[in-house]
């Protein structure tokens, strides 16, 4: 084997699509010394139990993490459920607020079926940092904190900006990247990624690999997702999310109200595809195939050729989709009223045929007993930003009464459908 080769195409690899490797030199200097003692690297990339749903944003770091095992090195995915009790201050304005132990157990529940649609688990370490700080001693924790000093995490630009400020800044949150840079000791880590707000912690973590008398590793970040906004980064705290393990049509259906600008990126981060030969296509023939491509690689090619031809269905050609949740109304809320005051079908329907009165519910009652509201504030707010629907009438006020007849169809948004049950009122 030509090594010098070999290391370049590696290189090559391991640089495509992302936003800096720090430094190069080291980290072609690894990979040579791993092909010739046939040893593989230990690339760490952290994860952040904060949600329960790995992203769209997650998938880009842990694809990149998948090329390095296909280069034939070894993942360790390390999930932080010690450093989230401590909240990471990365861009952050304020002080975050810690999760309890319980919360931080029930997010992280599913990451490993999550993170292995995507990583060869044969070529996989999942870790928990709680394995090793939470076994460190007060006396420990005062070591670590004397290898980095106060004025080297004040040129940070977030804690820089608070400072200059006034804004609080609380000793914990100076302990988060020593405690991220003491995940890279524990895991002799050779490489670490992540996306490009964390190149601050990640690079605190080979200062901190030296000074345990570690060869420091080499980082490698990739620039952040925009979200379904089209704005801002991907983040389930901004509601902007798409994740690995939703059903299928969301997914699709998601990616399709993408605006068009943002698909390069998509396509460039998420797939293999070739924008350039994208690009030939009507920007909505692009956006399907991408869309194609992402749930077929988390879900499987039926599950994406059914969630095609769901979206094609129910948004093309405005057909309800077969299955859909079944209300079941409380007859506290249906009240009866004349069919002629109701100005949707059925009661149009049945004002015509001479029914002089029909069951009707709230439409807020409604959207609430389907679950397709988080609350009724939001179930209010929807009505009057017209993404409601009931029997493909659209909704105009909060405080309209639509027909509770059993078959009658609620539409909210553009992917969202539940079907009146017989609530044993006729």
């Amino acid at each position: 084997m030509n090594t010098k080769a070999e290391v370049e195409r590696q290189l090559r690899e391991i640089e495509r699509a992302t936003e800096v490797v720090v430094p190069r030199e080291e980290l072609a200097a690894k990979l040579t010394r791993s092909l010739r003692e046939d040893k593989p690297l230990r690339v760490k990339l952290g994860i952040d139990p904060s949600a329960p749903h790995l992203t769209f944003g997650h998938a880009v770091v842990l694809r990149k993490l998948r090329a390095f095992q296909d280069l034939g090195h070894l993942a360790v995915l390390v999930v932080g459920d010690f450093t989230r009790r401590i909240g990471d201050p990365s861009g952050k304005a304020k002080t975050r607020d810690p999760m309890t132990s319980e919360d931080i157990q029930r997010n992280m529940a599913t990451y490993r079926e999550q993170a292995f649609r995507i990583l060869d688990p044969e070529r996989s370490e999942l870790r928990h940092n709680s394995e090793w700080l939470g076994k460190l001693s007060f006396a420990d924790v005062i070591v670590l904190s004397a290898k980095y000093t106060v004025a080297r995490m004040l040129e940070r630009e977030d804690f820089q900006r608070r400072y200059t400020e006034g804004i609080p800044i609380t000793i914990m949150e100076f302990l988060y990247p020593l405690a991220q840079a003491y995940d890279s000791v524990a895991i002799r880590s050779d490489v670490e990624l992540g996306g490009s707000d964390q190149r601050v912690n990640l690079l605190i973590a080979r200062d901190i690999q030296d000074a345990y008398g570690q060869e420091p590793q080499a980082v490698v970040t990739m620039p952040l997702l925009l979200g379904t906004d089209g704005r801002r980064a991907m983040s389930q705290s901004r509601g902007n999310y798409i994740a690995i393990a939703e059903p299928p049509e969301e997914q699709f259906g998601k990616i399709m109200s993408i605006p068009d600008e943002l698909m390069p990126q998509y396509a460039r981060l998420l797939t293999d595809l070739s924008w350039e030969e994208l690009a030939e296509l009507h920007p909505k023939q692009a956006k399907k195939r991408i869309a194609w491509t992402l749930v077929s690689a988390f879900q499987g090619p039926q599950a994406a050729d059914a969630a095609q031809a769901h979206f094609q269905r129910v948004f093309e050609e405005q057909e309800t989709p077969e299955e859909m949740t079944e209300v079941e109304l409380d007859p506290s809320v249906v009240k009866v009223a004349r069919s002629a005051d109701i100005p949707v079908p059925p009661a149009r329907a049945a004002a015509t045929t001479g029914q002089p009165t029909i069951n009707v519910v709230n439409i807020v009652d409604l959207m609430m007993a389907a679950g397709l509201a988080p609350s009724r504030s939001q179930a209010r707010r929807l009505v009057e930003q017209g993404a409601v629907q009931v029997a493909g009438e659209r909704v105009s006020s909060p405080t309209d009464q639509v027909p509770a007849t059993p078959g009658t169809v609620l539409r909210v948004g553009r992917r969202k459908f539940a079907r009146i049950g017989d609530p044993g009122l006729r």
